[in-house]
């Protein structure tokens, strides 16, 4: 692998013309591709293997045109202090609204309040239901627009108008977070480099890498329904990859100058090994990314494939790319300890024989060992300890800002109508294989009104067959409640004993018996996910390290962040510790998504950091140096490039805190704390401690399988031994070379 990678460094050096070209022509075809591709809307969202949406998919079968996961919107007024919404003003406003919201292309169909009897008892709150044909993530701007310029003509008239539901959930924009982060990492990199040239360079090759990849899905888009939401994973992950990659080859570029080396020979070395380091990285995140097709759900495979994708290409750039743009920039990329002209010129060197932080702190660690060991596990273990209380959902109109007319919208149904109003449950009654079935939907109904935490239950509605029918069932808690996960079990749990008395099947659907069910799919693929990404990477780490203790401890040190990023997610928003800091609004059941998601990425970052500071300290070891001496060699050479790596991540995750969006600042929030617990906690303390107290066990591996594994040698001992039979023999170097 070393001694590939060192003669594709060399020979991107020597053809950086050819190699510049090849990427400049990658990223225009792919932007052509993107700028002809027809416009796709957001991708379809079905999650198979669920109840609730094989009751859809009977729904679409019985009821042609229903539109039954159609996105639905309500628009509720509430009449002037001292009036009612019955009054005849009002109900000649209400009337206006409801036909201008029954004119959109998209429009299935509109309740008018005084019909459906949709007003409160106290006659102050009524509401118009507004059904579309296609689903919230596949629903068009324009229909959204003018949902809200109904609701703002029947404001101007006087009434008090919020709206509510799925119509309106758009995706969040996060383009000013994604800049934001990007100029927090270029001032990382110029303080790490100490030239503006050296920091340009994984910005470059980041943006490039991220320009092709998000370019070549929206070409795609169309074609595979990928839709709009796919890229944002991908340029997260990729921005983020694709600077680290680049960062740490530019940085052992300038560690091969200083010990001396011609800038060829520094390109091929530094490819060589770091590269290598990176080509391991990359598995793993790769590994990690497109495992979540595990979960089967298929907006988060796409997402998922579509992230490695872009992972691949940063990969690529990185190794070829960089040593190209090293070639054009020549001497003015200086050695380590250097600084460029630009930020005042002139060498800098260090004053003679002190250390600097990196190999301070790594010489701590190891005459202290026990104690940080003890220090970093304990610390992680109490910040998880709230994990222990973690409660999953997902996020509803009750768990926006009180700024947003959603949440408006959902506190003034609570009022008028209760706070299961905001969650009603479609339950499908399928009679088709009943002998009488009339009698089978009263039954239905009746059984489900004798149940605890009902407030209505609507007559069965059936389709023009007869066979099939449904119910509407409106509980007494809100929809993110415990209370109302409970009844939804409860009504499943009699169907069975419905279908044993009557020959028909009982379903439970609606958004929120969706969300229900899509956390429990992802609660019972976390384990599943878990195993398999950690197992491969697991193995595939073996045979980086040639050690099966080092990647155990990875592994385990991963799950120890993990867990307390977890427990800290819960701790801000299930529990409200620190609200008012990060502007939490409303606390409640934390993401159902988040485990997943948050174990996914980070535990690919989080080998990221491992593979660079670890193979350092092997190259170390396989060259001599005894074992606690070797955790230090590593830790002067990669710690500050670790940090800064890291430092960016942090930064580009905690821009996402400040969005409005609860789900994106959990996001942010979660993946910025784990980077933190996972580089600095982990990679930076408990690693270095485990490895000085294990010492050779660190490195040890079974005869039988050294002797069964590749030998990738991520150390670059091959590239030692031909420079040493080149320092006997200078011929041989032309030909290793011409090889």
């Amino acid at each position: 692998m070393a001694t590939f990678l060192y003669k594709l460094g060399r020979l991107a050096f020597r053809r950086r013309h050819f190699v510049a070209l090849i990427w400049v022509a990658l990223l225009t075809l792919a932007g052509v591709g993107a700028a002809s591709a027809p416009a796709a809307g957001n991708t379809s969202f079905s999650i198979p293997g669920t109840e609730a949406q094989k009751a859809f998919d009977l729904l679409e079968q019985r009821f042609p045109g229903m539109s039954a996961d159609g996105a639905t919107a309500r628009v509720v007024f509430k009449a002037p202090s001292g009036e009612k919404m019955t009054d005849a003003a009002n109900r000649a406003t209400v009337k206006k609204t409801v036909k201008e919201l029954g004119t959109g292309s998209e429009v299935a169909s509109v309740a008018d309040p005084y019909v459906g009897h949709a007003v409160s008892k106290n006659g102050s709150i009524a509401y118009a239901s507004v059904k579309y044909k296609v689903s919230g993530m596949e629903l068009e701007d324009s229909s959204r627009d003018a949902l809200k310029e109904a609701a703002q003509h029947a404001r101007d008239a006087g009434l008090t108008v919020e709206v509510g539901g799925d119509a309106l959930n758009a995706t969040p924009e996060t383009g000013s977070s994604e800049v934001i982060g990007i100029a927090i990492a270029a001032v990382v990199l110029v303080i790490t480099f100490g030239s503006l040239l050296a920091a340009g360079f994984p910005l470059l090759t980041a943006i490039i890498g991220v320009g092709i990849g998000v370019s070549t899905i929206t070409a795609l888009a169309d074609t595979l329904d990928l839709g709009s939401t796919t890229s944002t994973l991908a340029s997260m992950i990729g921005l983020a990859v694709g600077i680290d990659y680049a960062l740490f080859i530019v940085s052992r570029y300038r560690a091969e100058l200083a010990e001396g080396r011609e800038r060829e020979e520094a390109v091929g070395r530094a490819v060589g090994t770091a590269g290598s380091a990176v080509v391991f990285a990359g598995l793993t995140v790769v590994i990690a990314l497109v495992g979540l097709s595990v979960v089967n759900i298929p907006m988060l495979t796409k997402m998922g494939v579509a992230a490695a994708g872009t992972v691949a290409i940063a990969v690529l750039i990185a190794l070829t790319m960089i040593p190209a743009l090293l070639g054009y920039a020549g001497r003015k990329i200086k050695p380590t300890g250097e600084k460029s002209k630009l930020l005042g010129g002139g060498r800098t060197p260090k004053k003679p024989g002190r250390p600097n932080m990196g190999t301070r702190w790594a010489s701590f660690v190891v005459r202290r060992p026990v104690a940080v060991l003890l220090l970093g596990v304990l610390g992680l273990g109490a910040a998880a300890l709230p994990a222990s209380s973690l409660e999953l959902g997902l996020p509803d109109d009750g768990s926006q800002p009180v700024s947003t007319t959603q949440r408006r919208a959902y506190d003034l149904l609570s009022d008028g109508f209760g706070p299961g109003f905001n969650g009603p449950l479609m339950v499908v009654v399928d009679a088709k294989d009943s002998a009488r079935p009339k009698a089978a939907f009263k039954e239905v109904g009746k059984e489900i009104k004798g149940l605890k935490d009902v407030v209505t239950v609507t007559p069965a509605t059936p389709n023009k067959a007869g066979d099939t029918a449904t119910i509407t069932v409106v509980p007494k808690s809100k929809p993110s409640s415990a209370t109302t996960e409970d009844l939804v079990h409860a009504i499943r749990d009699k169907g069975a004993d419905i279908a044993a008395k009557t020959g028909s099947e009982v379903l439970v659907t609606g958004s929120t018996a969706m969300n229900i069910d899509v956390s429990q799919k992802l609660n019972d693929a976390l384990l599943p996910y878990l195993a398999l990404v950690v197992g491969l990477a697991f193995l595939l780490l073996i045979v980086v390290f040639r050690s099966v203790l080092v990647p155990l401890k990875a592994a385990l040190g991963f799950l120890l962040s993990v867990l307390a990023a977890l427990g800290a997610v819960v701790a801000v928003f299930q529990w409200g510790w620190l609200s008012g800091l990060m502007n939490v609004e409303q606390t409640g059941p934390v993401m159902s998504m988040m485990p997943i998601f948050m174990v996914g990425v980070v535990f690919g970052l989080a080998m990221d950091y491992e593979v660079f500071l670890v193979t350092r300290m092997r190259e170390a070891y396989v060259h001599g140096e005894k074992p606690s001496q070797a955790v230090v060699t590593g830790f002067r050479h990669g710690a500050r490039v670790v940090t800064a790596a890291a430092v960016i991540m942090i930064a580009v995750f905690s821009g996402f805190i400040g969005s409005s969006e609860s789900m994106v600042k959990m996001i942010g929030f979660g993946l910025a704390i784990a980077v933190f617990f996972d580089a600095f906690i982990v990679r930076m303390a408990i690693v270095p401690a485990v490895l000085a107290l294990l010492g050779k066990r660190a490195w040890w591996l079974p005869k039988w399988l050294d002797r069964a594994l590749p030998n990738v040698d991520v150390e670059g001992e091959g590239l030692r031994s031909a420079e040493e039979r080149r320092d006997s023999d200078p011929g041989q170097d032309r030909e290793l070379v011409r090889a």
